[in-house]
């Protein structure tokens, strides 16, 4: 039984290529941030609205294209690109500009996907119908940041969004015939692992396509930050965080495809857990310890990427 379908082998059966992710910027804001639904935003979120590899936001798409094109060109070997709106809510803007950025990916032909970070409650039917729209022109997938299904520690991180409002989006994307990607968080403060593996059967129950897998990371200037100083929770040491990852890889279909089994904060703004800052080590040793407790019966960590 195949139990870990990575995104890099979905991606080359779809396009039969190695596809890179070019980080791109098309909102500077969310709606827990100015003052919509609440404020400060999430407390794991840096300034740069989570996306601190993306490009710049006061470039145009096609100058931020061009940037991040740059950034991964001597790993780029006759592969092609997916379109990463990834920086704060990519869907917290007027539907128009949301057709505008798309309009310009499609005149890159290296870039066959794209993929939209967004949350829940930022997808009304206007910005819906512009995803339906470009959905037949170029494959969408929409990842959705759901962190966890435990209501306590939703308030705690300040998600301000409702877990019926992620089902309710799920479903609208599904009807259009749009991949739906949750990503979850792993090591949230006070979260026990029973707690972080029910997020994962819910995920695997959902009906969503994929799943990124998130380990916390504490970033410079977040109200994370000021919990973690004050020594309120820690953070995973390794061999934890691949034991529960491990066990998440278990629980989770076979077909879900894993966009993500760990992640990487900026080295400048990381805090902790400073052993994920070598994301090289990171992937080597979790290919170790998967193949060693015979998770992924032979296939790679590496594929992940």
């Amino acid at each position: 039984m195949q139990r870990f379908y990575s995104y890099n082998q979905y991606m080359r059966e779809k396009f039969g290529c190695k596809m890179y992710k070019l980080s791109l910027s098309i909102s500077n804001t969310c709606p827990n941030r100015d003052g919509t639904k609440g404020a400060g935003g999430c407390i794991f979120c840096s300034e740069g609205g989570s996306g601190d590899f993306a490009a710049a936001y006061c470039k145009s798409i096609t100058e931020q294209i061009e940037d991040a094109k740059k950034l991964v060109s001597r790993k780029n070997r006759g592969g092609k690109y997916i379109a990463y709106f990834q920086s704060f809510t990519s869907t917290y803007i007027a539907p128009q500009k949301l057709r505008d950025a798309l309009n310009e990916v499609l005149k890159d032909k290296d870039i066959c996907a794209v993929s939209i970070a967004t949350r829940a409650d930022c997808l009304g039917d206007e910005i819906l119908a512009v995803l339906s729209e470009f959905s037949y022109k170029i494959p969408i997938t929409v990842e959705m940041g759901l962190q966890t299904i435990h209501d306590k520690t939703a308030r705690l991180i300040n998600r301000c969004c409702d877990l019926n409002e992620y089902e309710a989006s799920l479903e609208k994307l599904k009807a259009l015939g749009i991949e739906v990607v949750y990503h979850i968080i792993a090591g949230l403060p006070f979260e026990t692992e029973e707690e972080f593996l029910e997020t994962v059967r819910y995920v695997g129950k959902s009906g969503a396509d994929g799943i990124k897998i998130q380990l916390l990371h504490i970033l410079k200037g977040t109200e994370l930050e000021k919990m973690f100083n004050r020594g309120e929770f820690k953070v995973f040491s390794k061999e934890e965080y691949f034991t529960l990852v491990a066990k998440a890889l278990e629980i989770l279909p076979p077909d879900m495809v894993i966009h993500r089994l760990t992640g990487d904060g900026a080295k400048k703004i990381l805090i902790a857990p400073l052993w994920s800052a070598d994301k090289k080590d990171v992937l080597n040793s979790l290919n170790r310890y998967l193949e060693e407790n015979d998770i992924l019966q032979g296939k790679k960590i590496s594929d992940a990427l």
